[in-house]
């Protein structure tokens, strides 16, 4: 389990942590399997966890919820856009959460080259950043995660320690 790469969460996340707000896998598109969604993951230093960050290359529909989110605060942190494999794609760190690697389906690989997709220096650090600050502010009472991360990040703390 790396940091800064890209990896997909098995439906024993999702069964494990019944959060309506989790982003579900979708697991046929137009009759093919996919995995998805993909997610960024970095870790939390203090905890040893690894958290999540899902992407989505719906960029209209959130570009227009970032841009009223900038209009009405002057920033907005939840949601980063950025490339990925050349394309442009948005980070939701509004619907991060934690995770163990046990709970990795596999990582994101390019297709053309069979590598780890990675992300530019700066845009990496960038969405790290912004990730820290939002659950930071979270564990502070703000809520700007969406699904109930603490509830789920208290579960697995328990789990680790009772192992």
């Amino acid at each position: 389990m790396d940091i800064g790469k890209f990896y997909f969460l098995s439906n024993a996340y999702l069964e494990a942590f019944n959060d309506l707000f989790l982003m579900k896998n979708s697991e046929e598109i137009n009759g093919d399997e996919h995995n998805r969604p993909c997610f960024f993951a970095f870790q939390d230093f203090n905890t040893h966890l690894y958290w999540v960050i899902p992407i989505s290359s719906k960029t209209k529909k959130f570009q227009k919820i970032y841009d009223d989110k900038v209009m009405r605060n002057g920033y907005c942190d939840t949601i980063v856009f950025g490339e990925v494999l050349g394309h442009r794609k948005v980070f939701l760190i509004q619907n991060m959460c934690p995770i163990l690697p046990m709970y990795f389906e596999n990582e994101y690989l390019d297709p053309l080259s069979h590598q780890p997709v990675r992300l530019n220096g700066v845009t990496e650090r960038e969405i790290i950043s912004k990730a820290k600050k939002v659950l930071a502010l979270h564990r502070k009472g703000i809520k700007l995660i969406f699904p109930d991360v603490l509830s789920i990040e208290k579960q697995i703390l328990y789990s680790v320690r009772s192992d």
